[in-house]
């Protein structure tokens, strides 16, 4: 027997990853599982803590070894990926698996791990409020931030492929009712038991 996952997915600039660091001063014996990627490292992230950065031959080589639960290709030679020794430590340690990942990424999850898991999108109030937000970070070149709102108008798209969707209009009321969600999810529902897999197709046949 394995312990539960919870998949929380959005587009860029929805606010998953606070209420991902809400759910972690919960006290919902959730872990975050550090996920892998080909992208630079940025200002104070670190190695192992925000991501495992690989080049993309480490990349691909833990794809052929079938280090990888899922992976994706982003975008060309971009890669996201959830390593298998992530699940196998989170669980080792007697807790949840918790994931903030992409939207294919968190499908491809769920797909993976049926009814053990819980996947949760995280739905903007609007694309233009949106693309509001992402202008307001100050990050981004507007050829960067048009391409975001494509791939979130696409995203959006497949919200009804999660198990719930949660409006974030009002942050304190999206993280609350995420909460409420993940506290049900690993109080009341029973595990099924753990069962062996192997790697989806690249892009996870969508």
């Amino acid at each position: 027997m394995r312990g539960k996952l919870v998949i929380i997915s959005a587009p860029s600039g929805a606010g998953k990853t606070t209420i991902v660091r809400h759910l972690l001063e919960k006290g919902l014996n959730l872990s975050f599982s550090v996920s892998a990627t080909t992208r630079p490292i940025r200002g104070t992230e670190k190695d192992g803590t925000d991501y495992f950065y690989l080049s993309v031959p480490e990349f691909n080589k833990k794809i052929e070894n079938k280090e990888l639960v899922e992976w994706q290709e982003v975008y060309r030679d971009l890669y996201y990926g959830t390593l298998k020794s992530e699940l196998e430590r989170i669980w080792n340690e007697g807790k949840s698996v918790l994931f903030d990942v992409d939207v294919k990424g968190g499908i491809n999850l769920k797909k993976i791990f049926g009814k053990n898991s819980l996947s949760i999108f995280i739905m903007p109030p609007s694309v233009a409020d949106l693309e509001k937000r992402l202008r307001g970070r100050g990050t981004d070149t507007h050829e960067k931030i048009r391409m975001r709102i494509e791939k979130a108008k696409e995203e959006i798209d497949l919200a009804d492929r999660f198990d719930k969707i949660v409006v974030n209009d009002i942050l304190e009321s999206a993280k609350k009712e995420v909460y409420e969600l993940v506290r049900d999810f690993l109080n009341i529902n029973e595990a099924v038991p753990y069962l062996d897999f192997d790697p989806p197709t690249p892009q996870g046949g969508l």
